[in-house]
């Protein structure tokens, strides 16, 4: 019985659950009329959510209580940050705006040196200084290492009055590669005589597209005694353009009138062609005789030392320059021997001469003197023997001289770095200290 009584209560509650959950799902003017069948139980999406901010809000929900949000307010510290941000934005601004005004400033005239800018080629408009300056800030990145890539010129009396710029990649040795021997670079042909006997009349320049850490030993092995070259440029010193690396004249210090470049890449001399020799690449053949049949058009313009040397290479562009000057200087010769003909009047030819009076033999006809290239040309080759000759009898004493200071370059070098790590000071210091100051004591 008691049991009974127990399940009985248990059992009520539920019954009166679902009598509450069948009202709530029939319409109130449905509830008096015929008798329909339960409508299904209500879907997950239906049931209500337990979120504070549900994803989908009824009409009923998007009332604003009156609360303020906590995402809105902001602690004093961060305010101060905000305002702090908005006012270095400011500043950052105004100071943007004045250097974009100072840029665009008249032009100074320390500034046409530096640019190698004349007066007539300058931008004249606010805007085009502003962009010229503009730019030259980021020509770190494309200008030379230097704005002038050779010293001053020497006086008259030692300067050589003309600058032969000379390339050094397929023009005056060829590199090689291959599996069994790595890289090797070979010389052309003649390329020593080239280099000696022209630098009487050229300061010689070797300007590559190598970097110096490559291309200084090659260097080194076509001049070891510095006889011939005077300057070296390398990669460092080119200029970059949209197009490709140049090696630009203008920075070398030097009067382009008197500059003459020999290169091998058109691209690379594209900023003066007027200046500019283009001569084709050598592949290595060991029997080539271009670079030394470059040397009597060469040698001609360092023997007359023209005013400007451009008109010269402007009449010879796109011709075979060694042929065309060995025609050239044929018809000088030429036109030579009929002016000294014509001088003398005919009395080598059965004219009337001393030796004929007094019954000699036949007159010995004198020969034609040498033009004054020939004369010139001459010394040249005597000089160029007589320094040969030098540095033949004193070979051992100069590579000595060159050893000794390799050895003194290198314990430099060593020295300076270990006093940089230990902040030690250099021997020579400490020397020149003793010198200077007190003398140190005896013992």
């Amino acid at each position: 019985m008691f049991s009974v009584a127990l399940r009985r209560v248990v059992q009520r509650p539920t019954f009166a659950q679902r009598l509450r959950c069948l009202a709530s799902q029939v319409p109130p003017s449905k509830i008096d009329s015929q008798q329909s069948p339960p409508p299904p139980l209500p879907s997950a999406s239906h049931v209500p959510s337990l979120d504070f901010q549900p994803t989908e809000q009824g009409p009923e929900r998007t009332q604003r209580t009156g609360a303020k949000s906590s995402k809105d307010s902001l602690s004093s510290i961060e305010r101060k940050r905000r305002l702090l941000a908005r006012f270095s934005l400011a500043i950052l601004a105004v100071g943007i705006g004045v250097q974009l005004v100072y840029l665009g400033r008249e032009w100074d005239p320390e500034e046409f040196k530096g640019k190698k800018l004349k007066l007539e080629d300058a931008p004249s408009t606010r805007w085009g200084r502003m962009k010229t300056r503009f730019a030259d800030l980021f020509g770190l990145f494309s200008e030379p290492v230097w704005q002038e890539l050779l010293p001053p010129p020497l006086p008259p009396q030692y300067q050589k009055p003309l600058t032969l710029v000379i390339s050094l990649d397929d023009l005056l040795v060829n590199s090689v590669w291959d599996r069994q021997h790595g890289w090797r670079v070979a010389k052309r042909p003649g390329v020593d005589y080239f280099l000696a006997y022209l630098s009487q009349f050229y300061e010689i320049v070797i300007f590559t597209s190598q970097y110096s850490y490559t291309a200084h030993p090659i260097i080194e092995k076509l001049d070891p005694y510095g006889f011939s070259i005077s300057h070296r440029l390398f990669r460092e010193h080119m200029r970059s353009t949209a197009e490709s690396i140049v090696k630009d004249l203008s920075y070398l210090n030097r009067d382009l009138s008197k500059v003459i470049v020999v290169d091998t890449h058109p691209d690379y001399v594209s900023t003066h062609p007027e200046n500019a020799i283009v001569l084709p690449k050598w592949n290595g053949s060991p029997g080539d005789k271009g670079l030394i049949a470059m040397i009597p058009f060469l040698e001609s313009i360092g023997i007359y030392k023209p005013q400007d040397v451009r008109p010269i290479l402007e009449a010879y562009n796109g011709k075979d320059i060694p042929i065309e000057y060995a025609r050239k200087e044929a018809e000088a010769q030429e036109k030579h021997v009929e002016e000294w003909k014509q001088k003398r009047g005919g009395l080598s030819s059965g004219g009337f001469t001393l030796t004929s009076l007094f019954g000699g033999g036949e007159t010995t006809h004198s020969p034609v003197p040498p033009t004054y290239l020939e004369q010139k040309r001459a010394e040249a080759q005597q000089t160029y023997r007589q320094e040969l000759a030098y540095i033949e009898a004193n070979k051992a004493t100069l590579d000595k001289m060159i050893e000794e200071q390799r050895q003194h370059e290198a314990k430099e070098m060593s020295g300076s770095l270990w006093n940089m790590m230990t902040g030690k000071k250099a021997e020579g210091d400490k020397t020149s200290q003793a010198k200077g100051g007190e003398a140190p004591a005896q013992s």
